[in-house]
């Protein structure tokens, strides 16, 4: 009996069961769209996207058995069965004893980041992705990025791109001092590095280094599922070992840990946060009850609940993890094939395409990754997400743009969401935009917030 994984064709390990209307829209509407979102793809509407790769957050499809559990879900205020069954599924898990449960991860961020940040303290991780460092500045606490070096160059290959830098780790704790160390996170994957992969031995030196200096470590997990495919298919001694053994042992070097449901839980909302001391979970869990709600329940349903206990299992099905990361490497792989410069080797949620090298001739204070994500929903409708000097850009004393370390457009893959004809279409419009990749100039920006401007910041064309 022949099984499909000895064919090469990648195959969705699951029927569809319901279906969701797209909109096809015509290019001249979608450039009617994207001036009324000030050319930013956040401000457009979903129903004038045709291919969503915004975000992998918040946009699986879930279950049928998820969607069973969300039937028996249980809204009792206090002590309900299904906060019961996610908490046992949290502790079984990571091993940390005291779970608190948050509409989201950012949410888990701010409770803990807030309590443990503030004035003089610095938060050091591989990279900091962009709500976690919003939350760490806006306490006041400076955050600071030690990615390997191989992260910063897209086209080099690495098995474990998304690495800390132990030996900056080493410098930044001297240079700061142990005890203004609010915490070390490390982030698998690294979302804002490309998504890519952290290794074992790489967190157990990180760990160490904590240990060491008695700084608190904190794993940053909502792609640990992800992370562990990467480990066991890449780092020698992990081969026979199931993705949940290996998430756990990565869980156990840690002091605790956020996880946004969103993600590696496939759900659509929900997120908490995870420690092994009692006093710091106690003084979290104070601003979990004034902020968010009860302590059993936190921001979320008794629904939502049970469907991240299922989640949180369903993830780590061998079948499931190997179409998920395949099938991105699927895209890459085809994207590469056309000259399309990329992060390589690709990333388990996304694909980053490397802007500065597609666009060489438009400045980075014209924001070549903003090109990319309006050229790409003009010619086809679809939407990704900038991340680089948008993102992650600042100013200096005189208002001139400091870029980003890279600046990657990130095609996020939704969960169980697209079929393989879906992302053939996502090829085809990138074949006709290297076949207009002439573009001179880029964008402007016309407005900012001061806190997460990609979201809701506002571009105009720079005239050539």
């Amino acid at each position: 009996m022949y099984s499909p994984m000895q064919f090469n064709t990648i195959i969705e390990p699951f029927r569809i069961k319901t279906v969701e209307r797209i909109r096809l829209s015509s290019p001249e509407e979608r450039e009617n769209f994207l001036q009324n979102a000030h050319f930013n793809p956040f401000l457009l509407h979903s129903e004038e996207v045709i291919i969503d790769l915004l975000t992998d957050s918040g946009t699986s499809a879930m279950s049928s058995e998820q969607w069973a559990g969300i039937l028996r879900g249980d809204e009792s205020y206090a002590g309900a069965s299904s906060w019961l069954r996610m908490e046992k599924a949290i502790q079984d898990l990571t091993g940390c004893p005291y779970v608190l449960p948050t509409h989201q991860g950012r949410a888990a961020e701010h409770l803990l980041y807030t309590r443990i940040g503030g004035p003089g303290k610095v938060f050091i991780s591989n990279t900091h992705f962009d709500t976690t460092r919003a939350n760490i500045e806006f306490s006041g606490a400076t955050a600071i990025d030690c990615p390997i070096a191989e992260n910063r160059d897209p086209s080099l290959l690495h098995p474990f791109k998304g690495n800390l830098d132990t030996q900056q780790l080493e410098e930044n704790i001297t240079r700061h001092g142990a005890e203004n160390i609010a915490a070390v996170i490390l982030t698998v994957t690294n979302n804002s590095g490309g998504g890519q992969p952290v290794s074992m031995a790489n967190a157990r030196a990180v760990a160490g280094i904590c240990q060491r200096h008695g700084i608190r470590f904190i794993l940053d997990a909502c792609r640990i599922a992800e992370n562990a495919w990467f480990i066991r298919h890449r780092e020698p001694g992990f081969e026979t070992q199931s993705y949940r053994d290996i998430a756990q042992q990565m869980f156990a070097l840690a002091d605790g840990c956020i996880m946004s449901a969103k993600k590696d839980a496939l759900v659509n909302m929900g997120g908490f946060l995870a420690l092994r001391d009692l006093d710091l979970a106690v003084q979290c869990r104070t601003v979990l009850i004034v902020t968010e709600g009860f302590s059993t329940y936190g921001g979320l349903s008794g629904r939502d609940m049970e469907a991240i206990a299922i989640g949180l299992s369903e993830v780590f099905e061998p079948d499931y993890l190997n179409y998920r990361i395949k099938s991105t490497a699927y895209l890459a792989d085809k994207l590469h094939a056309l000259g399309v410069p990329t992060m390589r080797p690709a990333g388990g949620h996304a694909v980053s395409v490397d802007a500065r090298a597609f666009y060489p001739d438009i400045p980075l204070d014209q924001y070549p990754g903003q090109v990319i994500a309006c050229e790409l929903y003009r010619l086809g409708g679809i939407r990704c997400c900038e991340i680089g000097s948008v993102m992650f850009g600042k100013y200096d004393a005189e208002g001139r743009l400091i870029p980003a370390a890279m600046d990657l457009v990130r095609l996020a893959i939704p969960r169980r969401v697209y079929t393989q004809s879906h992302i053939d279409y996502v090829v085809e419009a990138f074949g006709e935009l290297v076949r207009r990749r002439d573009q001179k100039t880029g964008y402007r920006i016309v407005y900012e917030p001061p806190f997460l401007r990609h979201f809701t910041a506002r571009f105009a064309p720079v005239e050539g």
